[in-house]
C-alpha cells in the first residue's frame, strides 16, 4: 500500500496558490513533489496536489492500492461522494481526478488532522515562497 499526503493552499483566497505531495511506501518517502499554479483558491489548491500526486504515481505505480490522506475535510467529503460538488472548476478537477483514479487498485481518501500533514504544507510554503521570490527581483 502506498500512502500520499497532500496539500494546497493559497496566500488570500483566491490568491497566489501552490501545492505540495509527500508519497510514502513501506513508511519511507519516496517521492515530493510541490509547485505554483497561479492565482487561485485554496479548494483548487487542494485538488491540485491530488491530481500532481496521482499523475506521478500512474507513471511510477500503476494499480497499486492508495491511501490519499487530506487535510481538507471538504476534498475528502466530495471526493467520497458524501458532498456534492457544485462550482464547476471544481467539478472539472475532481473529474481528472476520478479518471486518474481508473489507473489504479483500491484508492482511499482519508480526512487527516493538519499536524499529521506537515511535510505536505512544508512543501506548498516552499512553492509559495519561491514564487514570491521570483516576483519580487
Amino acid at each position: 500500500m502506498i500512502e500520499v499526503y497532500c496539500d494546497g493552499g493559497s496566500r488570500g483566497n483566491p490568491g497566489h496558490a501552490g501545492f505540495g505531495y509527500v508519497v510514502r511506501r513501506d513508511g519511507k518517502v519516496i517521492k515530493e513533489g510541490y509547485g505554483y499554479i497561479g492565482i487561485a483558491t485554496n479548494n483548487v489548491a487542494e485538488y491540485t496536489a491530488v491530481i500532481e500526486a496521482l499523475s506521478w504515481l500512474e507513471k511510477h505505480f500503476p494499480k497499486v492500492d492508495l491511501v490519499i490522506n487530506l487535510d481538507s475535510k471538504l476534498a475528502v467529503s466530495q471526493l467520497t461522494g458524501i458532498y456534492k460538488v457544485k462550482d464547476s472548476k471544481i467539478r472539472d478537477l475532481v473529474f481528472s481526478i476520478r479518471m486518474l483514479a481508473n489507473s489504479f487498485g483500491q484508492i482511499i481518501f482519508r480526512h487527516i488532522p493538519r499536524e499529521l500533514n506537515r511535510e505536505a504544507d512544508k512543501l506548498v510554503n516552499r512553492a509559495l515562497d519561491e514564487q514570491i521570490k521570483k516576483i519580487k527581483y
